[in-house]
């Protein structure tokens, strides 16, 4: 018995580490939003129907700084940047923005959404996995899902990267400047953001509505290739789910406004990956999109750390630091 009579230290240790393998992937994400603009950028927040408001749903970052949120362990919704917004020189009050306005009069956005054309940041955090292919009784971690979206136009570069997560967390995003592409029938009266088609014309196939309100009615579209071109991760139409959405387990997210590569990176993601229209040399083609060999490997470095190209896929750091903390439970607790 006296096997179950540890040092008070070794037994907070203990359960310590327990709560750490339990309960990492049930307390909601931390979202960091990063602006590396050269202006101000208003980020807004909305929760989707059902999931509880953050803390804020809309707040002024200036360039170079930061600023991080949390969610409760299930939520969904999105994020995006408002640029060019004006202010009441009387009163100090939010008048509108030139891209991204929510229309809500003040900083805050107060559940009103963007108005298009958007870049957007998508995510669903803490959905159950399905227990397809486990053993009886199996219990999965969370699975988040999230992608850049592009179907209700652009209107700044954006990257989502994940930290501390499991399963294959890639990064994704829109990091080129698609208003110096946007065609001229696209381009948003501020000439600041491109529309997508479904705004610009209004017709049920560029929509996905009607008739076309199916993955097999509704086709990508020249306009929506096009964007996919110039950012083969992100969501290009509505039906863009297979090459659009990315799944992590237990992660936080970084968002990155601006994200621009260092000229000592560009060689190593050159390698592997052309980055859109301009460095395509014409192609149209990603591999780093494409091939299997690639799709462990981190897409960008990550901004908000200067960090370089991690050698290990982040599900397997993520077993390797599980096994750790299992052998010091035993070896701790036993």
């Amino acid at each position: 018995m006296d096997k179950f009579h540890f040092p008070s230290s070794s037994y907070a240790t203990c359960i310590s580490l327990m709560v750490l393998l339990v309960c990492r992937g049930a307390s909601g994400a931390t979202f960091t939003l990063i602006n590396r603009c050269e202006f101000t950028v208003w980020p807004g927040a909305l929760a989707n129907a059902g999931s509880t408001p953050l803390e804020s749903t809309g707040f002024s970052l200036e360039s170079g700084t930061s600023r991080a949120l949390r969610s409760p362990s299930s939520w969904s919704g999105r994020f995006w940047g408002r640029t060019g917004c004006s202010f009441d020189p009387a009163t100090g009050q939010l008048v509108s923005c030139l891209t991204g306005d929510c229309r809500s009069g003040q900083v805050e956005c107060n559940g009103a959404g963007a108005q298009p054309p958007v870049t957007l940041a998508e995510f669903t955090v803490g959905s159950p996995s399905s227990s397809s292919g486990a053993g009886a009784g199996a219990a999965l971690p969370d699975n988040d899902y999230y992608d850049v979206s592009l179907v209700d136009g652009y209107n700044l570069p954006v990257l989502v990267e994940t930290s501390g997560g499991s399963g294959l967390c890639l990064s994704t995003g829109c990091v080129m400047d698609m208003s110096r592409a946007c065609p001229a029938e696209l381009r948003d009266s501020s000439g600041e953001a491109c529309r997508s088609a479904c705004e610009a014309f209004g017709s049920p196939e560029y929509c996905c509505a009607g008739v076309y309100a199916s993955p097999d009615s509704c086709k990508p579209s020249a306009y929506s290739e096009m964007f996919k071109v110039i950012c083969p991760r992100s969501y290009s139409y509505a039906y863009d789910d297979s090459t659009s959405i990315f799944t992590c387990s237990g992660a936080d997210y970084t968002i990155t406004f601006c994200p621009s590569l260092s000229q000592s990176q560009k060689p190593a993601v050159a390698n592997n990956a052309s980055w859109g229209a301009e460095d395509s040399g014409g192609s149209g083609t990603n591999p780093a999109y494409t091939t299997s060999s690639d799709k462990r490997r981190p897409w960008l470095p990550n901004f908000a750390t200067g960090g370089a190209v991690r050698n290990l896929p982040r599900d397997l750091y993520s077993s390797l630091l599980f096994i750790f903390l299992h052998s010091y439970l035993v070896l701790v607790c036993v």
